[in-house]
């Protein structure tokens, strides 16, 4: 899953929050120097990675786009999933996208000193662009996969996706919403035990 779904799926400790968010920037077992908090993200986050890349409902996702992307696949229906689940906002959250995502830049700048010098690096981008709110147009999916093309050195051609969205997206919507049920449940009871254990 992309930034969006890792961040609503941490629940309402903002320190789970933030380990959840930058666990891609942390390595192997050095996750274990953190607060008890921050480690409960970042395992959250591996989990969520690993049930994510085994469901058959993503694979189908996936397998749309193989063809033309390949291993680039599984990062493209990441972003895609965060559109839906933008788009599809309040069925999902009480709070409005906007206020919600406005929150947790807030919460990303208070504890700046604790962040890894990349997400540092990546924040004033993420916050003056805000990224978390533009999943949920068309057009912001489209900003970031060109991103992401740029970063492959337009190796990927990631920044073309949005055509496949535009074709397949009653399936790509349909794929997610019964995914991310699951994924519900899954993140939860992984919060649940993770909090029994450490705590």
């Amino acid at each position: 899953m992309n930034y969006l779904a890792h961040i609503y799926l941490s629940g309402n400790n903002d320190m789970i929050t933030i380990g959840n968010f930058i666990a891609d920037g942390i390595k192997g077992k050095s996750y274990k120097k953190l607060n008890v908090d921050l480690q409960i993200g970042v395992l959250l986050h591996r989990n969520i990675d690993t049930f994510t890349d085994a469901h058959p409902t993503v694979r189908k996702s996936t397998k749309r786009l193989h063809e033309k992307y390949g291993h680039y696949s599984g990062i493209i229906v990441d972003i895609l999933y965060d559109h839906f689940l933008a788009k599809n906002w309040t069925k999902y959250c009480e709070i409005p996208l906007k206020d919600y995502v406005e929150s947790f830049y807030d919460s990303l700048e208070t504890n700046y000193d604790i962040l890894p010098p990349r997400i540092q690096k990546m924040m004033p981008y993420m916050i003056t662009d805000n990224w978390l709110l533009s999943y949920a147009s068309i057009d912001g999916i489209s900003r970031v996969l060109d991103g992401m093309n740029r970063r492959t050195k337009e190796r990927s051609g990631m920044d073309e996706a949005v055509s496949e969205l535009e074709t397949f997206y009653a399936e790509f919507e349909e794929e997610f919403t019964s995914f991310f049920d699951e994924l519900i449940v899954f993140s939860k009871l992984k919060l649940e035990e993770y909090s029994a254990t450490f705590k």
